[in-house]
């Protein structure tokens, strides 16, 4: 199975922070976050991933106090800056990094990626977002974020335009012969002309040809817009799945889109998020998730959905029943879907819904011992639900800590994950072919 980390100096569960066992290192200090991704990189995961969000959360009741208050993740480094420095303190991981197709630029894109590309030798990998809320957008000269189906549209042009600017190198450009005076061969370097309907680039790219041809393209969701750019362009997707039957229908769906492209069903790596909270025993492990959920703060989950959504929940009495507003919520959708029906089935009040999500983001959580945890890992990927899983740690470092050196192990044993890297390149540990530009 393919893993990749959720790289978050906090860990994904919003009591974390709180929980005797988190360290609370500081977030601008390079060496907290070498420390996670060097035990990654011993255990042999895949790559290891930060997430990025262009404001600090202020939808729900149009002010930041909730969210700063309750929930740690916003003094945070840019990320393509921290995977410059960490590809140059790790060997052999893989590094990704989250970059907005609605408030970025192609151009700009593709030359920082094929730049960290080359820093790292062929270890990076970008995953391309449509951002989700109004924050988000006043922080970029606009007042209302742009609808859901439009920033897709925007974002399969985006992907688009960034993969043509990064084949306008050909391999072996650089020539350097001082005896005929020719530095760079014109037959290799060539304009991009790119023309669509929101991006108009000539290129070429400034920087040369990346190491893997192309970083590795990642992209994350489950609705329907997100699925139509997915399947013609992803190589890695992650995915909200809490349940495996639900998984399976996914992956199923998922892969018959992508032959229906003419696309291999192994070109592109389907992994859910997955919260694994280990125990020597289980009680001990359920005694853990017990203690985490207890120090959430309801604030947490009110302002995280909220800013999901894009949709202010602070208009809804907490302690009423989840309220019926999914046709109003224009920020993140697939996951929301589910999330509401479930809530209103069950009679769920709003503030049991807000906290549950905030332990959790919805996705799956394993409480368990070791053993238990790789068995179920492993009937996922036996069952055709996904292809490996990103970690979600609940909080850092012992989170990650009790995963690489207790489940990793167990997973080696029962031969489910890779002893060592066997590559050097993030193509070479997902299977993934060199692309060659043409």
């Amino acid at each position: 199975m393919h893993l990749a980390l959720y790289l978050s100096d906090t860990g994904l569960h919003a009591g974390g922070w709180r929980h005797p066992e988190a360290q609370n290192n500081d977030p601008m200090q390079l060496q907290t976050w070498l420390t996670l991704v060097k035990k990654a990189e011993q255990a042999g995961f895949d790559f290891a991933f930060i997430a990025d969000k262009l404001s600090i959360d202020d939808i729900y009741g149009n002010d930041i106090a909730s969210t700063v208050q309750s929930r740690p993740g916003y003094a945070r480094p840019e990320p393509m800056a921290l995977l410059t420095a960490l590809s140059l303190f790790t060997d052999r991981i893989g590094l990704g990094a989250t970059v907005s197709t609605t408030y970025g630029e192609p151009f700009h894109t593709a030359r920082t990626i094929a730049t960290i590309d080359h820093f790292s030798a062929g270890r990076m990998g970008w995953n391309a977002v449509t951002s989700t809320n109004d924050g988000e957008a006043r922080n970029f000269s606009r007042q209302q974020h742009l609808g859901h189906q439009a920033r897709y549209q925007r974002a399969g042009e985006f992907i688009d335009a960034v993969h043509q600017l990064l084949a306008s190198w050909q391999p072996g450009a650089l020539v350097a012969d001082q005896e005929s005076g020719v530095y760079m061969d014109p037959e290799k370097v060539s304009y991009t002309d790119f023309h669509g309907e929101h991006f108009h680039i000539k290129g070429p790219l400034t920087v040369a040809a990346s190491p893997q041809g192309r970083p590795v393209q990642i992209l994350a969701g489950v609705s329907e817009d997100f699925k139509k750019v997915a399947a013609r362009v992803a190589e890695v997707i992650f995915t909200v799945q809490p349940d495996m039957a639900r998984a399976q229908q996914f992956y199923q769906q998922f892969k018959q889109e992508m032959a229906a492209l003419g696309r291999p069903p192994q070109a592109c790596k389907v992994l859910p998020g997955l919260m694994p909270i280990v125990g020597a025993t289980q009680q001990e492990a359920e005694e853990k998730r017990r203690q985490l959920d207890e120090l959430v703060n309801p604030l947490a989950g009110l302002s995280f959905m909220s800013a999901s959504m894009n949709y202010d929940l602070s208009q809804h009495d907490e302690n009423d029943i989840f309220p019926d507003i999914f046709d109003k919520i224009s920020g993140s959708k697939g996951r929301f879907e589910y999330v509401i029906s479930q809530a209103r089935k069950e009679g769920k009040t709003l503030a049991e819904v807000a906290k549950a999500y905030a332990a959790s983001a919805s996705f799956k959580v394993i409480a368990g011992t070791p053993e238990q945890i790789a068995s179920e890992m492993i009937a996922w990927v036996e069952a055709k639900a996904c292809d490996g899983f990103v970690l979600m740690p609940a909080d850092m470092p012992a989170s990650l800590n009790n995963f690489a050196e207790r489940v990793i192990p167990e997973l080696q044993k029962r031969g489910a994950f890779r002893q060592g890297y066997q590559g050097t390149t993030l193509r070479d540990h997902l299977d993934l072919p060199l692309v060659t530009p043409r």
